[in-house]
């Protein structure tokens, strides 16, 4: 499991960058109205030039699972990130890779998350881990609003073997505070190491994975 993710990388100097600073999975993000989006031979050039130990997570919302797939499988990504609003027949769909369920909005309410859990174990789905985003309508990720971390505590509480990556909002002066407050597998930034929407900056970033690897030594 990765602990530190650099999410929305649109260019290979970004991903690097984001390697060097520490991070160990990027995310390439699929979704076609997000500033953040590359298309799938965009992003094969991120993957081939970025080395092999980082983690390229491929990132979609409301995708079908086919189109999914397909992505997947021409990049040869092993963890997709499901940031929609997708139900446990896509996920099932999906079986055999390392899958992370994002959850926003109404869907990041503890109700409806252990609701889909319950589903997810009636239908066979192994989650590799779940992602708590901020509460933005209308925005899958990337808002810089914060995510719920009394929330994201219960949650990391209540199911200490499923792990959590918390994102939203997080940057280099809060995310130390978040990982002893919350306690997640990992962390995730995306509009928090950005100088523009797309487009990140490696110093951010290097204290970005300074701060998060200091709330680690802590926790």
């Amino acid at each position: 499991m990765f602990r530190i993710k650099i999410c929305g990388i649109t260019t290979l100097t970004d991903g690097l960058a984001a390697f060097a600073a520490g991070a160990d999975a990027i995310g390439l993000n699929f979704y076609g109205k997000s500033p953040r989006y590359r298309t799938p031979t965009q992003a094969s050039l991120i993957v081939a030039g970025v080395p092999a130990a980082c983690v390229k997570v491929g990132v979609f919302v409301n995708s079908a699972p086919n189109q999914v797939l397909d992505v997947a499988r021409t990049l040869g990504l092993e963890w997709l990130q499901l940031h929609g609003d997708e139900p446990t027949s896509d996920l099932a769909a999906l079986a055999g890779f390392q899958l992370v369920r994002a959850f926003r909005g109404q869907a990041a309410s503890l109700p409806a998350i252990e609701d889909y859990l319950g589903e997810c174990a009636a239908a066979g789905v192994q989650l590799a881990a779940i992602l708590l985003d901020a509460a933005e309508a209308q925005a899958y990720g990337g808002t810089g609003q914060l995510a719920d971390w009394r929330a994201a505590r219960e949650l990391v509480e209540r199911h200490p073997q499923l792990p959590l990556i918390l994102a939203g909002g997080l940057r280099e002066t809060n995310v130390a505070q978040a990982i002893q407050q919350v306690r997640p597998a990992a962390v995730d930034a995306a509009s928090g190491v950005e100088y523009s929407p797309g487009r990140k900056d490696a110093m951010r970033m290097s204290a970005f994975v300074a701060a998060a690897q200091r709330g680690w030594q802590l926790a």
